[in-house]
Formats: C-alpha cells, structure tokens, sequence
C-alpha cells in the first residue's frame, strides 16, 4: 500500500479565506432581511446594516454594488427559501390529494416561521412590486411553483381526485392568501378581538383548516 501523502498544512488557511468572503456575505443578507422587514426599503440604512454586522459599510458596497442591489438581493434569497422548502417536498413521488396537502403545510409552516418573509412581500407590494418586476431571478424561481402545481393538478385530474378545469395560479393564490393573512395581520388581529395567533392550538387547528379548505375545493362535486 503506498503511503499516505502528507497532509498539506497551507489547505485548512485556504479553506478559511475561501469560505470568509462567503459567510461575510450571508451576514450581511442576514443584517440587511432585518433592517429591511422592520424598516421597509426607505427607512432602511446601509449604516444601520452595518452595525448589525462586523463589517463595514465599504463592504457592504463591495460586495453588493448599493443600497438597492443589496435590498433586490434579500428579496431574491427571501423568495428563493420559499421556492426552495416547496421543491424539497417531491410531491410526484405522492398521491395527488396527499401532494397537495403536503405543499399547503409547507406553505404553511414557512410563512409562520419565516414573518420577515411576509413584511418584505408586503413592503414590496407597498411600492407597486418594482423591485420583484426587475428581478428575473425572483420571476423564475416563482415560475416554479405554477410549474409544480400545474403538474400536480394534471395527475389530480387523470386520478379522478381533483375537480376538471383548475387554476394554477388561482390555486396558488388560494393557498397562499390564508398563510400570508395569518402573519401580516396578526397583530391587529390579535389588538381588534383578542386572540393570540401565535398560541400552539391555533397554529395546529388554522394548518389543518387551509389544508381542508384546499382539498375540498380541489375534489370533485364540491
């Protein structure tokens, strides 16, 4: 057996400094999703950002080119998450009605999980989706849901389980306004009739609601 080469001392260094710009990087995603969902785009600061992290606002320029390259950059990786937990799931390797149930938990689970996703989504709503129209990453990754809801319903119809004629889009809409709803307005909600939207029993009976809600507009004669 030949002898094992020598262990290179240099590779550890090397490993480092090619990981460090990478983790500088996400630190400042982080920094930059929080100011950014608690501030909207206007009330944000690239200074503010910043100091949330340890390094500088050169940097920050550095590596994201400006206040708004870096604001299209955290609404890119906050869409991508979403796409991303959907595209996990391998829905084809499940029943239709079980698929869907599934997707609508996940949507679920990542909107209540992820409330800085849902202030950024609102925010960018309040400036007319500009930003996300000059994203052609953030419509391409987005394109992928209607893909999988698409190929999902076309097994539904051939299975005899999903009523004929439906909506992609509309679905998509459908799942997503009450996932959404829950978190965006979950503070007046809970000011205007008392109710503590983040308690474990509502959070398990509102996730079994919108997954039947779902299947039963989905089935057919319903």
């Amino acid at each position: 057996m030949p002898p094992a080469s020598p262990r290179d001392p240099a590779a550890p260094a090397r490993t480092a400094r090619t990981r460090a710009p990478e983790r500088t990087r996400l630190d400042i995603l982080d920094a930059a999703t929080a100011e950014f969902s608690e501030k909207g785009f206007a009330g944000g600061r690239v200074d503010d950002i910043a100091a949330r992290t340890r390094t500088t606002k050169r940097m920050i320029y550095y590596y994201f080119g400006g206040k708004q390259q870096l604001y299209a950059a955290v609404l890119e990786r906050a869409y991508g998450a979403m796409r991303d937990a959907e595209s996990a799931l391998d829905l084809d390797a499940l029943p239709p009605l079980e698929a869907l149930r599934r997707l609508v938990e996940i949507t679920f689970d990542h909107h209540g999980n992820h409330p800085e996703f849902v202030r950024l989504v609102s925010v960018e709503n309040i400036h007319d989706a500009r930003n996300v129209a000059a994203s052609p990453v953030i419509r391409e990754r987005n394109a992928a849901v209607i893909s999988t809801l698409r190929a999902l319903i076309a097994r539904g119809e051939r299975a005899r389980v999903f009523r004929p004629a439906l909506d992609p889009l509309d679905l998509h809409i459908l799942i997503s306004s009450f996932c959404f709803y829950r978190v965006s307005n979950r503070h007046t909600l809970r000011a205007i009739f008392g109710r503590d939207l983040q308690q474990p029993e509502s959070i398990a009976a509102h996730r079994n609601m919108i997954a039947e809600a779902v299947l039963r507009y989905v089935r057919p004669g319903d």
